[in-house]
């Protein structure tokens, strides 16, 4: 199961992250990252995709991958671009934005080659289209 919430930041523990797995490493500045949908207990997702790509931006950084303030300017970025193409955002968008962030910082740290990634993408695409509403979405060959 996808969590709801963002696993918690406390430096030097390991979070677990409610179905992701445990992380370990450098605490994950959250205050650093602009307008991240929350409540009072911190970080929610509204659609199960949301917690994957947020656990992935979270990896990567944990693993050396980046910065997390080079991931927040890059995040920051993606919001700005957003904006002045006249882009109203009610915080529904914000995960989209981060996944936007997410592929262009794995693209150009060459953790994965451009074809690679925009395969993966049609192929993630194709598979949502094809997939019944409720149900798992799953590669072919991956599931």
């Amino acid at each position: 199961m996808i969590p709801r919430r963002a696993p918690a930041a406390t430096p030097g523990h390991v979070r677990e992250t409610r179905g992701l797995g445990a992380i370990s490493g450098p605490p994950v500045e959250m205050d650093a990252l602009p307008a991240i949908p929350r409540d009072a207990d911190g970080p929610v997702f509204r659609a199960p995709w949301e917690a994957q790509a947020f656990a992935m931006a979270v990896t990567l950084h944990e693993r050396g991958h980046f910065t997390w303030k080079e991931w927040a300017t890059r995040l920051a970025d993606e919001i700005a671009a957003a904006r002045a193409a006249g882009e109203h955002d009610d915080g529904s968008r914000y995960y989209y934005y981060w996944l936007a962030a997410l592929e262009k910082l794995v693209a150009e740290k060459r953790l994965i080659k451009a074809d690679e990634l925009a395969a993966r993408k049609d192929e993630w695409d194709r598979a949502a289209r094809e997939t019944p509403h409720g149900q798992p979405i799953e590669l072919p060959g991956r599931g």
